[in-house]
């Protein structure tokens, strides 16, 4: 039987310091192995002193074009909706290869070398930006970049939306594309990737049952963990209560005890087999 690796991603580094201090806990007592860094978040600094003193935790980067404001031109706002960011690259209102290099040069300007890349709001499904993200993971060596084609789900919560299962499922049309072109560019994917469904709704019998399900190779876990105190509570996100019932998830001593019961291997992104994105048939 395959080995089962699997690396828990928490997204948002950088938001707010409650989402900081929630993720550097859900890593040190919980099952967290790796984060993505936001350039333009509100709590940078403070995320980037929180990763200095937590040398455990992989830190990888959270490319964002949606929300907050640019890092090229620091007085204007980013899009607000994904919408409105799909918009303005057909209009060419914003440069996003510039845009995200900017966001990558902050990181390494603060001492940190990122080993793995996202998105925020998974906006690298749209070609442009896949394309802006892949070429820049080459030109930095940031080797894995995320797949979020979703796992399907075994006894999933009974409050996941229709419309989000239906999303999920509609992604698939563009998952040949999307891994010719990390192909292209000596990127790596984990094999499975699962969290884009539970977002914001899970539980830890939840993520028991992602352990209990989990197949064989590489899986990425995608997380939002946090405190959610006064600062959370202001900003503009949907996600605030829920950061905390993660927390609590991904810190369930009955999670890591299924974790090692099972044999299921944690690993930062550095620590994990590479499998060329596209050089086998995509699932």
């Amino acid at each position: 039987m395959p080995e089962k690796w699997l690396a828990v991603n928490a997204d948002d580094f950088g938001f707010t310091r409650d989402v900081n201090s929630g993720i550097v806990e859900a890593h040190t007592r919980g099952i967290l192995t790796s984060t993505t860094l936001m350039a333009n978040g509100h709590a940078f600094d403070d995320a980037v002193a929180l990763a200095r003193a937590t040398p455990s935790l992989d830190v990888g980067v959270h490319f964002v074009l949606v929300g907050g404001y640019s890092l090229l031109q620091p007085e204007r706002p980013l899009p607000a909706t994904v919408a409105a960011l799909l918009r303005a690259v057909a209009l060419r209102r914003i440069r996003v290869y510039d845009e995200l290099k900017a966001q990558i040069e902050r990181i390494l300007d603060a001492g940190i070398r990122p080993t793995h890349a996202d998105t925020h709001k998974h906006t690298h499904l749209f070609p442009p930006v896949l394309d802006a993200v892949a070429r820049l993971s080459a030109e930095y060596g940031i080797h894995w970049v995320r797949r979020p084609f979703d796992l399907p789900l075994h006894g999933s919560p009974a409050q996941v939306p229709w419309s989000v299962r239906a999303t999920s499922r509609a992604l698939a049309s563009v998952r040949a594309r999307f891994h010719r072109t990390l192909a292209r560019y000596g990127c790596h994917t984990t094999d499975w990737f699962a969290g884009f469904q539970i977002t914001g709704r899970f539980q830890a019998a939840d993520v028991l049952r992602l352990l209990h399900n989990l197949p064989g190779g590489t899986t990425e876990f995608m997380v939002h963990p946090g405190f959610c105190t006064g600062e959370l509570r202001a900003a503009s996100t949907r996600l605030k209560e829920s950061r905390a019932a993660e927390l609590n998830a991904l810190t369930d001593p009955a999670v890591a005890a299924a974790v090692k019961e099972l044999g299921v291997r944690l690993a930062p992104y550095p620590d994990l087999p590479a499998t060329l994105s596209g050089r086998s048939t995509p699932r």
